[in-house]
């Protein structure tokens, strides 16, 4: 982007001359400068009613180019995101690492984005992931508590010591 020229320097008021001015003739010998001359480059000066010319570097118009009015924008504008979209992706990451919290979230996110009737796959992923995993987990919970409760119970029944029954070595405390 250029910068538009610089206006022409005003002259000076010729009704009161400088005579201490070293380059200047004799005070009785000054003569007024002219005016300078009127091209087409410079408009003439504006009155109150009419509004300024365009200056001399905005010529959009007249080289056939759109104005800046009518023109789009240079780049389109993002369309925001919809509600739910982040929740869906951090569910489906949650219900990898900590499957009940990833589950929740992720239905909270398809909840969400069925209301703004948006895809919901991430979503959908999320509480598949996060029910079979939880159900894993809640099985192998129920098979290790199943053992200790047997093991427990056959110490009760032993007393202390060491004990084997059927092959398995059973040491009760």
């Amino acid at each position: 982007m250029t910068n538009p020229p610089f206006p022409d320097p005003p002259s000076p008021d010729s009704s009161s001359p400088d005579s201490s001015s070293p380059d200047s003739p004799a005070a009785g010998a000054s003569t007024p400068a002219p005016p300078p001359p009127v091209t087409a480059e410079t408009p003439p000066p504006a009155t109150a009613d009419a509004p300024p010319p365009a200056p001399a570097w905005n010529s959009a118009a007249d080289a056939g180019y759109p104005s800046a009015a009518s023109a789009a924008p240079a780049y389109p504008q993002p369309t925001p995101t919809p509600p739910g979209r982040v929740l869906s992706i951090v569910g489906l990451v949650l219900a990898v690492l900590v499957a009940p919290v990833g589950l929740i979230i992720s239905i909270v996110a398809a909840v969400k984005l069925s209301k703004a009737k948006e895809p919901k796959g991430l979503a959908i992923a999320g509480i598949i992931v996060g029910a079979l995993i939880t159900i894993f987990w809640i099985v192998v919970l129920i098979i290790v508590f199943t053992l200790l409760a047997a093991v427990i119970g056959m110490c009760a029944e032993l007393g202390p010591g060491v004990w084997q029954v059927d092959g398995v070595n059973y040491r009760c405390g």
